[in-house]
């Protein structure tokens, strides 16, 4: 956030000597930090902590949130004085949001755990003996705080924390030249500044960072394939870009299909490997997929969690409706999931239907219809993150073939 009294131009200026700083200092201490870093990873309580994170890493894309934040509270009972648990303490709370759970008790929660985080980081790296994931964590905490920050509409306080990201991942970069965990921040950041427009694009030139989606999906790829705890993202983050902004399908299933192996309660990674199926017109796979939804919602564990299965099945015939211009088809079976809701339970599955059936109706060029509908997902406490579509298309009404019908 630039402080008052400082002009956008000399802020920039100090980040920039900041960095060149922080960078100088590593390079100085660069045989300490390898010494360091190899002692975080190598030793036995390093190893027992990295095993236990990669398998709450594992709980957290399996959305087993409650199993997810045990193991983590654990991790930082055991090291109360590294960031690594409290970031993905904060990850808890960003999954349970990003799947609907949406509430201003959660958003505050989570807020809390990030700057916790960044506290914590900084205080390892103020305290003159850091190591390369000091600065990674602490990357990685300013990075979902900006993505926090720009979901409520706060560009420039967003656009700095990324910067400030950046830094910190460069730094880790330079510490340990091995560590592929950063190029997830990395890549991401080269990527997506170069397809910002507007505001953003206009901070991107202040920044003097232009952008590079090569170079993005080059470094993303890196660290989906070499990574340590970064992998699942990076594969993630490549996923919804090749789905829905490069639209190279081809790219994006067997991405989709790793996600969904690996992973098997995952709702979302099912849906999306379906949606690659559609957009490929690979329809026996596709169906294969829904049965296979529909048996899962037969034989589900818990009424909820079965409801959970037949709601996605449904979507997904729906989003394959939207795309072959059976336009009420699809309405009749978004309403029948709405007729089914579980707000406590399922609250992805109220925001979302209700954006495609206004989406629905843009496409059949009923305009009035489709924004009554995108205003209702706009005026809705929680919108399960189907705000930004629905002011998208309030604006801009949606067009046949559009990627984000899938979405």
């Amino acid at each position: 956030m630039v402080k008052k009294g400082i002009s956008p131009g000399k802020y920039i200026i100090r980040i920039s000597f900041a960095f060149v700083l922080a960078s100088s200092l590593a390079l100085c201490s660069h045989k300490t930090v390898l010494s360091n870093e190899s002692s975080r990873l190598s030793n036995p309580k390093g190893i027992q902590v990295k095993e236990d994170v990669l398998k709450g890493i594992h709980l957290l894309y399996d959305e087993r949130f409650d199993d997810a934040e045990d193991l983590f509270r654990r991790i930082s009972a055991r090291i109360p004085d590294r960031p690594d648990a409290y970031f993905y303490l904060a990850m808890v709370v960003w999954s349970r949001i990003s799947c609907g759970f949406q509430s201003p008790e959660t958003v505050q929660e989570f807020k809390e755990r990030i700057d916790h985080t960044i506290r914590v980081a900084g205080k390892r790296i103020s305290s003159g003996v850091p190591d390369s994931y000091d600065y990674f964590f602490l990357g990685g905490a300013l990075g979902f705080k900006g993505r926090f920050e720009l979901m409520r509409g706060k560009y420039l306080s967003s656009f700095f924390l990324a910067s400030d990201a950046i830094d910190a991942f460069h730094t880790s970069l330079e510490m340990a030249p091995d560590n592929m965990d950063v190029l997830l921040g990395l890549g991401t950041f080269d990527y997506y500044t170069a397809r910002l427009s507007g505001v953003l694009k206009f901070l991107t030139y202040l920044l003097v960072h232009k952008g590079n989606k090569e170079e993005g999906l080059r470094k993303l790829n890196i660290a989906a394939k070499e990574s340590l705890y970064s992998a699942t993202e990076a594969k993630s983050v490549l996923l919804h870009i090749y789905l829905f902004l490069e639209e190279n399908f081809l790219k994006a299933l067997p991405l989709a299909e790793d996600l969904a192996a690996g992973y098997d309660r995952s709702l979302r990674h099912k849906v999306l490997k379906g949606v690659c199926y559609i957009r490929l017109g690979r329809d026996l796979q596709y169906r294969e997929l829904v049965n296979d939804l529909r048996h899962r919602g037969k034989i589900g564990s818990s009424y909820e969690r079965a409801s959970s299965w037949n709601r996605r099945a449904l979507y997904l015939d729906a989003v394959y409706d939207l795309f072959h211009a059976r336009y009420r088809e699809a309405r009749s079976k978004m309403r029948t999931i709405l007729n089914q809701a579980d707000p406590e339970r399922d609250p992805e599955m109220i925001a979302w239907p209700l954006l495609k059936i206004g989406m629905s109706y843009d496409l059949e060029g009923d305009r009035k219809e489709a924004t009554r509908h995108y205003r209702r997902v706009l005026n809705m406490k929680n919108g399960s993150g189907a705000q930004f579509l629905a002011k998208k298309y309030k604006g801009t009404p949606a067009k046949e073939g559009d990627p984000f019908i899938g979405y």
